[in-house]
C-alpha cells in the first residue's frame, strides 16, 4: 500500500485491506487483531486515521460484530487505538513504531498461537448482564450524581466492594477506606506515590515479578528484590534489607505461580508490626482458583499494615479500567493527597453498573462460570504438555491462566530467549523468565498462557512448543 493510499484512508468507511481464513487453526479475533496490527506497524494505518465501524468491519468480513467490538477494545486497551462513545476508532498517536525499528520488525512475525500468560479470554465478557447493569444505573441515577463526585469513586461502588471483599476475600474493609482507580497501573502508581508521602523510601519486590516498573520508579522509591520459591516470598531475606514496605502477590505469585505459604504469611506479618512497614498486595489470580477454595487475602491477617489492590480487568474486562485499593487509616490522608494531584479515575456509570452486578448476584454468576471455563481450558493444556513433554515440570496450574513450564536444567537464559525466538518465528508467542528477572537463581522457565487461546489451537501450538524445547535443548 502506498502513503496516498494510507492516507486516504482516514475518509473511508467500507471497511479495511483485511481478510480471515476460518480453515486454519488461529482463531478469528487473533486473525482480526493480528490483521489491524500489521497495518498499524507497517504505517499503512497512520496515527489519527479513523478505523471503519463495527458494523462496517463485521460485514465486509463476514464475521460477527462483537467480535469487532472486542478486538477493538483490546486493542485499545493496548494503547494501539482511541475510543471515544458514539465515534469510529482512531489510530493512537504512540502506536506507530518509526519505519525499520527491530521492535516493528520483531511485531510484523505472525502469531498464530498467543500462549502470553496473564491474558483474559475478552470473547467471554458477559454483555448481557453488562447492559443490564447500565440500563438499571441509568434508570435508576438521580441527575445529582452525574457530576465530578467523590474522588476515592462512587460511594455505591465501595459499599458493594466491601461487602464482597469481605465476604469472598476476608478483607476488612469500610467504603472510606476504598479507593476506585482505572485498573491496577494506575492503583500501583497511587499506592507508590502516597507511600513516598509517608516516608517509605525502599520498596522490596518479589524476584521475579512484573516487567513494568515505571511508575513506582518514578515515585522515587528505591527497589530490593527479593526470590521467591514454592512457599512464595522469602520473608527471612526481606528481613535482611533496609526497606519500609513490600510488594508482595500471596495468592499466586506472578509469574510463577507459588502460594504464600501459612508459615510465610505469618512471618511476613511479623515484620509488617516490627518494622511498622507496609505491605501492597495485589490479589492475583485470586478468583480463578480450581482445585481447592482460594486463600483469603493477606490484608486480613493485617488491615493496618496491608493496602490491597484488586481489578476487574480479568474477570470482566480491561477496557473498563476499573480497579481498586483497600488503604490502612495511616495511609488515607496521603492517598487522597495523591488522587487530588493527577488522577479523576473511572467513569460514575461504569461503577455503579459493576456495583449492580455485584450486589444482584450477577458477578458470583459469571465467576463461577468463568472459573470452570478456564478450569477445562487448563486441564487441556496440562493433557498436551503432558503427553508431549512428560519430562518436564508444570508448576502455579492451581490458580490463575497460566501455568508455568519447567525448562530441562541445559538451557540457560540465552537457550531460553532462542526458544521464545524460534517460537515466534514459527507463531506461537509465550513468555519467558528473562522477561521477568534478570537476576533470579534456579531453573529457566517459560509461562504458558491460557486465556486466549482457543481450545482447538492448544494441542498444535504445544506441538510447536516441544519440538522447539526439544531440538534447541539438545
Amino acid at each position: 500500500m502506498t502513503s496516498s493510499d494510507a492516507n486516504s484512508l482516514s475518509s473511508l468507511t467500507d471497511g479495511l485491506p483485511l481478510s480471515v481464513d476460518r480453515g486454519i487453526p488461529e482463531t478469528l479475533a487473533a486473525q482480526l487483531r493480528r490483521g489491524i496490527l500489521d497495518l498499524i506497524r507497517t504505517g499503512a494505518l497512520r496515527a489519527g486515521v479513523r478505523l471503519p465501524s463495527t458494523r462496517v468491519l463485521a460485514a465486509q468480513l463476514g464475521i460477527s460484530r462483537p467480535l469487532v467490538v472486542d478486538t477493538y477494545a483490546q486493542l485499545a486497551a493496548e494503547g494501539y487505538l482511541s475510543l471515544r462513545r458514539g465515534a469510529r476508532p482512531v489510530v493512537a498517536g504512540e502506536a506507530v513504531a518509526a519505519s525499520g525499528s527491530e521492535e516493528v520488525l520483531a511485531e510484523l512475525e505472525q502469531i498464530r498461537f498467543d500462549l502470553r500468560p496473564a491474558i483474559p479470554d475478552l470473547s467471554m465478557f458477559p454483555r448481557r448482564l453488562w447492559l443490564r447493569s447500565l440500563r438499571k444505573v441509568l434508570t435508576d441515577l438521580p441527575a445529582s450524581d452525574l457530576g465530578y463526585g467523590d474522588l476515592r469513586g462512587s460511594p455505591v461502588l465501595r459499599h458493594a466492594l466491601a461487602d464482597y471483599l469481605g465476604r469472598v476475600r476476608g478483607v476488612i474493609a469500610d467504603p472510606a477506606s476504598i479507593f476506585v482507580t482505572s485498573g491496577f497501573a494506575e492503583a500501583r502508581a497511587l499506592a507508590c506515590a502516597a507511600l513516598y508521602a509517608k516516608g517509605v523510601r525502599g520498596l522490596a519486590v518479589e524476584d521475579p515479578s512484573y516487567s513494568d516498573w515505571v511508575a513506582v520508579d518514578k515515585s522515587s522509591l528505591r527497589r530490593a528484590p527479593v526470590p521467591v520459591d514454592a512457599q512464595g516470598l522469602d520473608v527471612p531475606q526481606l528481613a535482611a534489607l533496609s526497606v519500609e514496605a513490600v510488594f508482595v502477590t500471596p495468592a499466586h505469585q506472578f509469574p510463577i505461580g507459588a502460594v504464600l505459604s501459612a508459615a510465610r504469611r505469618q512471618e511476613l506479618v511479623r515484620w509488617l508490626r516490627e518494622r511498622d512497614a507496609f505491605a501492597l498486595e495485589d490479589d492475583y489470580d485470586a478468583e480463578f482458583r480450581y482445585d481447592q477454595a482460594p486463600i483469603g487475602a493477606l490484608q486480613g491477617l493485617a488491615p493496618n499494615r496491608v493496602i490491597y489492590a484488586g481489578t476487574a480487568s480479568k474477570t470482566l474486562a480491561p477496557a473498563l479500567r476499573l480497579g481498586w485499593l483497600v488503604v490502612p487509616p495511616d495511609l488515607a490522608e496521603s492517598m487522597a493527597g495523591e488522587l487530588r494531584r493527577w488522577s479523576e479515575g473511572p467513569p460514575r456509570i461504569d461503577q455503579d453498573a459493576l456495583a449492580d452486578m455485584i450486589d444482584s448476584g450477577a458477578y458470583d454468576r459469571h465467576l463461577r462460570k468463568m472459573r470452570r471455563f478456564y478450569r477445562d481450558r487448563r486441564d487441556r493444556l496440562l493433557s498436551c504438555l503432558a503427553s508431549a513433554l512428560p519430562e518436564l515440570a508444570t508448576e502455579g496450574a492451581a490458580a490463575g491462566l497460566h501455568v508455568t513450564l519447567r525448562l530441562p536444567d541445559q538451557i540457560d537464559a540465552t537457550g531460553e530467549a532462542r526458544i521464545i525466538d524460534h517460537l515466534r518465528r514459527h507463531g506461537v508467542a509465550t513468555e519467558g523468565l528473562g522477561r521477568y528477572s534478570t537476576t533470579c537463581s534456579g531453573p529457566r522457565r517459560l509461562f504458558v498462557g491460557y486465556g486466549r487461546i482457543a481450545d482447538s489451537a492448544i494441542e498444535p501450538s504445544i506441538k510447536i512448543l516441544a519440538k522447539a524445547i526439544r531440538e534447541l535443548a539438545a
